[in-house]
């Protein structure tokens, strides 16, 4: 009993505490320069994740079973994968912008399962035979950890989208480099394109533009003063992002490709593993069950994902574009497809 009432005050703790950190990281976002405010966000989503995981650990006291096989559980797993990913997203991007898109995402997730499930969908039950499997810990967390991570790394892809709404961007840098190196490569390629753009501009003044006598001052004629600043101001119309914006997007677009990278082995490792036990379970390997299907197309989405980036080189909006709508897939897969209730996946959710 004593672990029952310590998970009905965990779970409502770590709600509160996701919802302070969310507001935390949007007045940091309104605010900037108010101190100390992403140091706050990241030691929330730290105590939060702490919450969850020590909720998820007394309910496998309570129950005797790995906490995943109802949607309360399922929730709160998700959850605590989502701030674990977002806490290693986050130091690897060094930017609040992280917290501003995940954790709005945590909180509705914790609030939806403590808040708005029904009691007798909280409680933990005795397992339905085709859960009693050693399978049910090697295949289910580690299809919701490839949740949680593909989750993150989606939502820093519509950060980046955001970022550059309406915006022509073009990102220099490999994917795979530091921060330092893309900080570093980002500078000397401004240089460099400033340079040789003077270079060309003051060429094509000397060799094809003479339209009248001029005065010179300072060793500049006039013509070349009144045309490279034309050209300047041509060059600044076309720059849409500040090189500060540009940095951060191109930070994002980093750390999402990272993520995603990280998620989609874990997905693949989770099929196979189910795909496993369904053959134990169920005699065959694979049954177009609607969860299997939505299981496989959510891998074809970000495997086209990450064939853009390795193969053809894709970086930037068309890449952040198909990671988006990973998102959308990933909820389906996970939720949506629950929903009807029909299907080997349906028990322990909502029918």
């Amino acid at each position: 009993m004593d672990l029952v009432r310590l998970q009905n005050s965990l779970d409502n703790i770590s709600f509160a505490i996701l919802f302070t950190t969310m507001l935390i990281y949007w007045v940091g976002a309104a605010f900037p320069r108010i101190p100390y405010l992403s140091v706050l966000g990241s030691t929330g989503m730290a105590i939060a994740n702490l919450c969850i995981a020590t909720l998820l650990g007394a309910r496998w006291l309570e129950a005797g079973y790995f906490p995943i096989s109802n949607l309360y559980e399922s929730l709160f797993f998700l959850t605590w994968g989502i701030t674990t990913i977002h806490l290693i997203a986050e130091n690897m991007s060094g930017s609040r912008l992280v917290g501003i898109f995940t954790s709005p995402v945590a909180m509705g997730i914790s609030a939806f399962a403590a808040l708005t499930l029904p009691s007798n969908m909280q409680i933990s039950e005795p397992l339905v035979p085709a859960l009693k499997s050693n399978w049910l810990m090697m295949h289910v967390s580690v299809m919701m950890l490839s949740y949680s991570t593909l989750m993150v790394g989606s939502l820093l892809a519509i950060a980046f989208l955001i970022i550059t709404s309406g915006q022509k961007v073009e990102l220099s840098g490999s994917s795979f480099g530091t921060r330092a190196y893309r900080n570093n490569h980002f500078v000397k390629h401004s240089e460099n394109l400033q340079l040789e753009t003077e270079g060309a501009n003051l060429n094509e003044i000397k060799n094809n533009h003479e339209p009248f006598p001029l005065s010179t001052k300072n060793g500049h004629s006039q013509t070349a003063v009144l045309e490279m600043t034309q050209v300047t101001q041509t060059v600044e119309a076309e720059t849409t992002l500040s090189p500060e914006r540009l940095n951060i997007a191109q930070t994002l677009d980093n750390i999402s490709y990272r993520i995603i990278g990280l998620g989609f082995p874990l997905l693949t490792i989770g099929i196979i593993a189910g795909a496993v036990w369904a053959n134990e379970a169920w005699g065959s390997y694979w049954s177009w069950d609607p969860k299997e299907t939505w299981a496989l197309i959510t891998w074809l989405v970000f495997a086209a994902y990450l064939h853009a980036r390795i193969t053809r080189g894709w970086q930037g909006r068309k890449p952040a574009i198909l990671a988006a709508t990973g998102f959308a897939v990933v909820w389906v897969c996970y939720l949506g497809v629950n929903l009807l209730g029909k299907g080997l996946h349906s028990y322990g959710w909502f029918f």
